[in-house]
């Protein structure tokens, strides 16, 4: 389970950005750190890259559902990253790059649900499972149209947001090399399975003849034990 290493990596990271993006203020070490006002942004690379500060009370990309559905989000998110993490640990035998990408799935997914389970009570704007999360990534990329509604850049996301898709594009190349390498073993297994009854009927065309050439013997040891007498 090594890999929870990356895992936990991945949560530190995405933490750390949305706490220095949103500001986090921690009274017993004295630490205050005063981040963006929701809204506000940082050009990187002209208008293609900024950091823009925005709380998405929905899920992943900006997508929201409605606030109907906020509770139920929270919950089903906790409950997919239980789900992941039990079987993440049933699959922990199994090969290296479908525990990469569960690991990587399951960092991000982790990120943003405490956002949305307890960030509303730590900056003290909402009840348990009611806050919202932090997205910052701002691409300016192209228009594009998904369930039938149009967008004029790609939505605003976060770091969990980038290690879910990484981990998602990971585990689909995986499943199709691991179908190439099954389909190879199933082929090879069969002509192993065609081929071993020509080798039993080898051997067992050796005993025979193994049988008939004592047999043989003994009868030239009969004939030469009758002429002596």
């Amino acid at each position: 389970m090594r890999v929870l290493y990356l895992t936990l990596s991945v949560l530190i990271i995405d933490q750390v950005s949305k706490f220095y993006i949103k500001g986090i203020k921690i009274p017993f070490l004295n630490f205050n750190h005063i981040g963006m006002y929701p809204g506000e942004s940082i050009p990187v690379i002209g208008n293609f890259f900024k950091i823009t500060f925005i709380e998405n009370p929905g899920m992943a990309f900006g997508f929201n559902p409605g606030s109907d559905y906020k509770l139920l989000i929270s919950l089903f998110s906790v409950a997919a990253s239980i789900a992941l993490l039990i079987y993440l640990y049933a699959e922990r035998n199994k090969q290296l790059s479908l525990r990469i990408s569960l690991a990587l799935i399951l960092g991000g997914a982790i990120g943003n649900v405490i956002d949305r389970t307890f960030y509303g009570i730590i900056y003290k704007y909402a009840p348990l499972f009611y806050g919202k999360v932090v997205d910052f990534l701002d691409f300016d990329f192209f228009n594009f149209t998904i369930l039938g509604r149009s967008y004029d850049r790609w939505p605003v996301f976060n770091l969990a947001d980038v290690s879910v898709t990484i981990g998602v594009l990971i585990l689909i190349l995986f499943y199709r090399h691991h179908e190439e390498d099954t389909e190879t073993s199933a082929v090879s297994e069969d002509d192993n399975n065609s081929s071993q009854p020509a080798v039993e009927g080898t051997e067992e065309n050796k005993r025979d003849m193994n049988n008939s050439t004592g047999n043989t013997d003994d009868v030239e040891n009969d004939k030469g034990e009758e002429i002596s007498l």
